[in-house]
């Protein structure tokens, strides 16, 4: 229970029932406290009060008149009246009135006990009642803004069952991107939550300032005209959808519907419309990964200037980007990284909360997909190379081979090759080099009979201590020991 109102002219009595309100267990919020019942009126008109106890005699107003005037505010109070023996009559009147308990003094805190713990269950039970409803309310509110055609009989059927929950005078809707957090709840503004990558609020006019004013200053929103009832809900969403997306590309935190878009000469808004025609995104989805960044970055530049100057409308703009994300997604699917997950995530560009924030996170996931593509490509080129530089140091060996004249063989920087071979081959060339030729050396001493300086050339070294020196740190032992150990094991096998 939220709030409790005392209506009591003896101190001693208020006091005393505060207490035992406190100790009954039932949860309460705010507990108000009042002398007379001219000032439990006031306080029952300014705010919602739950439950009130009110004594029937009382200066300036008693407790029969606060009840009977009480009846035409817009919340009242489940009320128990507290009254002496002889006040019977009165009480007999008040419960015809509405009230729910009558008490006798002096009061007893068990009675006080059971009275609350009945009525906070049924004030509980209300407000879930009125919670589910609200929702219902809303879900049914979604249909019909989302929905294309609907029939009289639903128009009908909703203004019948929702007459009590809707406005019965003007509102707007305002449209936010679906980002943002949620505004105050301090109002009685209905939240429709996300629909089209945007969040939308039906608010009733006399709030309106409030919003604007206070709530929507940090914000880039669109706002409907004025409408009402349900048959303009529509009409409502619409303008404030399309007020939105203004919002958003001319970078502005608030747009009216009613306002006027500026106007720009019919040949600017032609010129303006061939980037956002289907060949111009053809043309941006081949340029990825391509040599030519600066144009890529140029033909969207271009784009979003545009959109942002006025001269590509919402719809257009809305089309060529979800055209080419797919586009883009469907021709380098098969591109690994970050890239094309980030362009997905740029789908719903209404969700971004305007066309600078959205320029930039579109702009790096197409920059990393572009990154990410000729990283790949030239993987792959350079893959091929070093298959290529593999094939030639197989053949040459056995010549004067270096580095240098691998790379130049192969057409590729000198450094690149040396960073990339490593990568292919898990080793450095002077060591891949040199385990070729070791092997090379293993398979002549075991299979001919040329002597080691023959067999020191025949692998590309023309020093022959150089050879044995590279040798034995190889495989352990000499040239000669290794032959004899080869020798040894043959003739053992035979």
């Amino acid at each position: 229970m939220k709030t409790i109102l005392i209506v009591e002219d003896e101190k001693n009595i208020r006091q005393g029932l505060k207490a035992m309100i406190l100790r009954s267990g039932v949860p309460v919020e705010v507990i108000l406290e009042c002398n007379n019942g001219e000032t439990a009126l006031e306080i029952i008109k300014e705010q919602e009060i739950d439950m009130m106890f009110t004594d029937i005699r009382m200066p300036k107003m008693d407790g029969v008149e606060l009840v009977r005037q009480m009846q035409s505010c817009e919340h009242v109070p489940l009320t128990v009246a507290i009254s002496g023996y002889d006040d019977f009559s009165y009480a007999v009147e008040m419960l015809r009135k509405g009230i729910r308990e009558y008490i006798l003094k002096p009061i007893e805190r068990q009675k006080i006990t059971e009275i609350l713990q009945t009525l906070n269950l049924e004030i509980e039970e209300k407000r879930e009642k009125e919670q589910t409803n609200q929702e219902i309310g809303v879900q049914q509110i979604r249909y019909l803004l989302l929905s294309e055609t609907l029939s009289e009989a639903e128009y009908e059927a909703f203004e019948k069952q929702y007459a009590g929950f809707f406005y019965p005078g003007e509102y707007i809707i305002f449209c936010q991107n679906s980002k943002k957090e949620s505004l105050s709840k301090e109002s009685s503004s209905i939240y429709l939550g996300d629909m089209e990558s945007c969040d939308f609020y039906i608010v009733p006019v006399e709030e309106m300032a409030f919003f604007t004013n206070e709530q929507l200053t940090d914000r880039y929103v669109g706002i409907s005209s004025r409408h009402k009832g349900v048959r303009s809900l529509k009409i409502a969403y619409q303008e404030s959808l399309e007020a939105r997306k203004r919002a958003f590309l001319q970078n502005k935190m608030q747009v009216h519907f009613e306002e006027k878009d500026s106007n720009i000469p019919e040949g600017l808004m032609r010129e303006a419309a061939k980037l956002s025609i289907p060949s111009a995104t053809v043309q941006r989805v081949q340029l990825l990964g391509t040599a030519h960044t600066e144009e890529l970055e140029k033909c969207w530049k271009q784009l979003f200037t545009e959109a942002k100057r006025g001269r590509i409308h919402a719809a257009q703009f809305e089309e060529c980007i979800t055209d080419f994300i797919n586009e883009g997604m469907k021709t380098y699917k098969n591109v690994s990284g970050l890239g094309i997950a980030a362009l997905a995530e740029c789908r719903e560009i209404w969700k971004e909360s305007c066309i600078n924030v959205y320029e930039e996170k579109l702009m790096d996931a197409i920059m990393e997909l572009h990154d990410n593509i000729n990283y790949q490509y030239d993987t792959n080129r350079n893959t091929q190379k070093m298959k290529l530089a593999m094939e030639y140091i197989q053949e040459n060996y056995a010549n004067n081979l270096n580095m240098a004249v691998v790379s130049n063989h192969i057409s590729m920087n000198y450094s690149l090759f040396s960073y990339s071979f490593k990568q292919y081959s898990g080793s450095n060339f002077v060591n891949y080099l040199k385990d070729i030729r070791m092997l090379k050396a293993k398979q002549l001493l075991e299979e001919t009979d040329r002597k080691i300086f023959q067999i020191s050339q025949d692998v590309g070294y023309d020093n022959e201590k150089h050879f044995m020196k590279l040798f034995k740190q190889t495989c352990g032992v000499s040239p000669t020991e290794y032959r004899k150990n080869m020798e040894q094991i043959e003739t053992g096998n035979g």
